[in-house]
């Protein structure tokens, strides 16, 4: 097993001024884990509901190990959004987390061994017991939002302080610091022990902090977005995904992973839901990292 995923897998209902979708698959484990599988092996924790549709098991399991996936009775976390004219804001309408609420994940055996992990922007109290399981974690990050900065700070704070790196937005950055400047950001997230943060800023891309360095990487340039739900949990996957098939966590392997975390990410919001990504190959991959290549001016 290349890397273990935990997170939610979610129904969701999307409005963006494209249209609508009504409990679609979703979930930063979900997105996650199909952008981190094309990269190699990948299995996921997390839980879903009795009422989860076939369809999207079958999906997942055509991307991803599920022996980590727990169905319990219940309903599975539903989740509803809407963006703005631009799709540059989102208004959060419903957020219930059903069977995720109070669920208490396990390892598999077999994943124990695993020693790339992510932690979504999940519970962060469920996130550190997941860690935890691990036998020898080579490179952890982790993910939080603004639902549990709010409810959960100073777990999301001791659940930094306990993995290797941490990504979230611009704006997620600064509710959880209390800082504006980002570089200021990333300082105070340091010091709660984090060696790398990764601070995702939508079409304008990310930025890596490090403790001398600063990596800034551009997205990659689109004409048309469908539905920007999901890029920056496809972006993480496909980060960690890469630094677990190259098995380093390099400085140099990182910004190749954040290259592809942009591309990946890219590919999402082309869709609503994981489509773009349920239906990309290898070799579309590759053709946008050499067009990734050109546009910032690596040849």
């Amino acid at each position: 097993m290349n890397l273990a995923v935990f997170g939610s897998i979610v129904l969701d209902t999307i409005r963006t001024p494209r249209g609508m979708v009504t409990e679609s698959l979703g979930g930063a484990a979900a997105f996650s884990g199909i952008s981190a599988s094309l990269f190699g092996e990948t299995g996921m924790i997390g839980v879903v509901g009795s009422d989860f549709p076939k369809r999207y098991r079958d999906m997942l399991a055509e991307r991803l190990d599920l022996r980590g996936l727990h169905t319990a009775s219940g309903k599975t976390f539903r989740y509803e959004c809407r963006y703005n004219d631009t799709m540059t804001a989102r208004e959060t309408l419903r957020t219930e987390l059903n069977v995720l609420e109070g669920f208490e994940p396990r390892v598999p055996d077999e994943y124990k061994e695993t020693r790339f992990v992510y932690l979504s922007n999940n519970d962060p109290d469920q996130n550190l017991a997941v860690v935890r399981e691990f036998d020898d974690i080579k490179f952890s990050m982790c993910d939080t939002i603004d639902f549990w900065i709010a409810r959960k700070r100073d777990a999301v704070i001791k659940l930094i302080g306990e993995t290797d790196a941490v990504i979230l937005n611009d704006e997620e950055a600064r509710l959880l610091t209390g800082e504006y400047n980002l570089v200021k950001c990333s300082r105070v997230m340091r010091e709660w022990g984090a060696s790398y943060i990764i601070i995702k800023k939508a079409e304008h891309g990310s930025l890596m902090f490090s403790r001398d360095e600063i990596f800034s990487s551009p997205g990659f340039v689109l004409d048309d977005v469908v539905d920007p739900t999901g890029a920056g949990d496809s972006f993480a996957g496909a980060m960690m995904g890469y630094m677990a098939s190259r098995d380093s966590t390099e400085e140099r392997t990182m910004r190749h992973a954040i290259m592809y975390g942009n591309m990946l990410g890219s590919f999402a919001v082309q869709d609503y839901g994981p489509t773009r990504l349920l239906g990309l190959t290898q070799s579309g991959v590759d053709e946008r990292a050499r067009r990734y290549k050109g546009m910032i001016g690596l040849g």
